[in-house]
């Protein structure tokens, strides 16, 4: 999906245009001026970000700054706006827009074309057009068209009236393409596909000129119009501007701008067989909605001259393109091909699979719409490529769910406990703090008897050193319970495990505190036996193992670093019964474990299932402590 991008310029003096741009209620005719221009490491509480940190293109880290105090995130595209705004270019206006194709599903790269492009709208009283680039049909679907825009809508941004797609200017698009034939500057040529690559040239050796380049305008226009009635096969022959086949940049020898596709089109059916290439709909459909910054990403840098090229020969309205370096995300892949392949194969359960960089599949992981603009702010707006640090994203959703997750206990490898001198049939509710950061929700009762499940980890026999959780003859805190013992254990006699621990309890510290003052070291969570709601759980990982799974060696591919440990399924678990109806995609903190939330897709009310969305556990709390040091 070509949605994201770099830097344009000059200003060209000349008379004003009469420009038609696109309206809900139709055309609108506006005077603007003529322009051109040429997984885990220590610490279990997240810490508030301030930096972000990038890896260059030699891998090293570049931290952004080593500044203790908090610092705006860099966005050159600011400084070229408010410049444009000071001068009066565009009569003060900011119009921008976002193009997908709708072939695929938005992932988190989409996403900061999204919070750039609708940011900037908002931020300078401007608007912002939601258009689709539907100009090749073989490729694309209604479905995509939905899901980018539920995504779109999801992430908090709203379009309003300004739905447009390519396919709305098809009629006009055909009639430039005329006049540039009309004018000279474009042809229909039937060499093959092959020998059009052939005659391209390379980057050190100039192109040659089709033997069909100086056909007559007489001769293209006829042939256009055979083209377009469909007399020819796909192949057969293509309309290309006729511009320079020595120039050093690729792009403006003599470019496709029309090919021949037999193939019906999500929105006009069969009434078109030729459809316009990116390079000729994106600039013309740019400036008949009257945008006057189009962002895109950084590989359309050498795109932009011609760009210019289309719009100044027909003497049209003329935006600026501005380029901007795309995301790359460490530890994740965001190529469209790629990220297909990983579903085709099977190395993944589908597009909103929770591994997955799709906003579908960080949807349904947990992640919240505030948590991707934060980190999309967050990672600023640059010229120059880099990595972004994958635990910047992951430490965004804990600071967002850290003040909206309600906490609740849940046991994931269950070891049971008995307390040996408790009554058997006693049931009491201890009461238990929803969200400590946010005293408005309240509290809640959770029911606690003599047969207790707490984690498997939480108990040693042979307890290492700084291990201070449950062992033998050591007494721990359970949460918003009492303080227990351990008096002695169970083991199957058979393979020698651990099946049970018995502990006695204290009655006088209800609430996990000693009246006598004697303290304990380890606070472990547990659930009732009796009385908890079992649940699958899925616990998600950083779908590869290494930092930049495009970096391979000519033998590899990056298929050779999926981590074998990205989804693992635990089905015995338990969770305390207050979670009995919770709904899909409800999102909660498992105390001690981490964030995880209802998943949309496989939980019911009779089959709980829950996706962990990040561990407690802070990578970026402690680059960010480095950074400060």
């Amino acid at each position: 999906m070509r949605d994201e991008s770099r830097h344009g310029r000059r200003v060209k003096s000349g008379r004003d245009l009469q420009v038609s741009a696109i309206a809900p209620g139709g055309p609108v005719t506006v005077a603007l001026p003529r322009l051109s221009h040429a997984s885990e490491t220590a610490g279990r509480r997240s810490h508030t970000e301030r930096h972000g940190v990038h890896r260059g293109q030699g891998g090293r880290k570049d931290l952004m700054s080593k500044e203790k105090e908090s610092v705006t995130p860099p966005n050159f595209i600011k400084d070229i706006i408010e410049e444009d705004l000071k001068s009066g270019k565009y009569g003060g206006r900011v119009h921008t827009r976002f193009p997908p194709e709708p072939n695929g599903y938005l992932h988190i790269g989409h996403a900061k074309s999204i919070c750039l492009n609708f940011g900037l709208a908002q931020e300078y009283g401007g608007l912002c057009n939601l258009r689709f680039d539907d100009t090749n049909p073989a490729k694309e679907d209604v479905e995509y068209v939905e899901s980018i825009k539920a995504d779109v809508a999801w992430l908090g941004f709203d379009w309003g009236e300004r739905l447009f797609y390519a396919s709305d200017y098809f009629d006009r698009l055909h009639q430039y393409a005329v006049e540039l034939i009309k004018k000279g500057k474009a042809y229909v040529d039937s060499l093959s596909p092959e020998e059009i690559r052939q005659y391209r040239g390379t980057l050190t050796e100039p192109g040659k000129d089709s033997p069909y380049r100086n056909r007559s305008v007489e001769e293209n226009l006829d042939l256009f119009q055979r083209m377009r009635a469909g007399e020819f096969d796909e192949g057969q022959c293509v309309l290309r501007a006729k511009i320079d086949m020595a120039s050093p940049n690729l792009n403006l020898r003599d470019p496709v701008i029309y090919r021949i596709k037999k193939a019906a089109h999500h929105r006009t059916g069969d009434k078109w067989c030729i459809y316009p290439m990116y390079d000729f709909a994106h600039c013309l459909s740019d400036s008949m909605e009257g945008i006057t910054h189009s962002i895109c990403t950084l590989e359309f840098e050498d795109h932009r001259p011609l760009y210019d090229w289309f719009l100044d020969e027909l003497g049209v309205y003329h935006p600026q393109q501005i380029e901007f370096a795309r995301l790359n995300l460490s530890y994740t892949v965001l190529s469209k091909r790629k990220l297909n392949q990983l579903v085709q194969e099977g190395h993944v359960s589908g597009w909103d699979d929770p591994r997955m960089p799709t906003l579908s599949g960080l949807r349904r992981r947990g992640y919240t719409p505030e948590a991707i603009r934060t980190f999309c702010d967050k990672i600023g707006v640059a010229k120059r490529d880099s990595l972004v640090d994958v635990a910047l994203l992951e430490h965004c959703i804990r600071e967002d769910l850290n003040k909206r997750a309600p906490r609740v206990m849940g046991v994931l490898r269950p070891l049971k406990m008995v307390l040996v001198n408790y009554p058997e049939d006693q049931v009491e509710e201890l009461e238990a703090v929803n969200n400590p950061e946010d005293p408005s929700m309240g509290k809640r009762r959770v029911p606690f008897c003599r047969e207790l499940y707490i984690e498997r980890d939480d108990f040693r026999e042979d307890p290492p050193k700084k291990y201070f959780r449950l062992a033998p003859g050591r007494e721990v805190r359970l949460r918003y319970g009492y303080y227990v013992r351990c008096v002695d254990v169970v083991k199957d006699p058979d393979s020698g495990e651990i099946t049970e621990v018995h502990c006695t309890y204290d009655p006088a510290t209800r609430g996990g505190w000693s009246p006598d003052g004697r303290k304990v070291k380890g606070t472990i969570h547990w659930v009732s036996a009796r009385h908890a709601v079992p649940a699958q759980v899925r616990l998600y990982d950083r779908l590869f193992t290494r930092e930049d799974p495009n970096d391979v060696e000519e033998s590899q591919t990056f298929l050779d670093f999926i981590n074998p440990q990205s989804l693992v399924v635990l089905n015995e678990c338990w969770v305390e019964p207050s979670l009995k109806e919770a709904q899909p995609g409800a999102r909660y903190q498992f105390e001690r474990l981490g964030y995880f939330c209802v998943d949309s897709r496989d939980s019911a009310p009779d089959r709980l299932v829950f996706n962990r969305t990040v561990p407690l556990r802070d990578t970026w709390a402690k680059i960010e402590k480095a950074m400060k040091k």
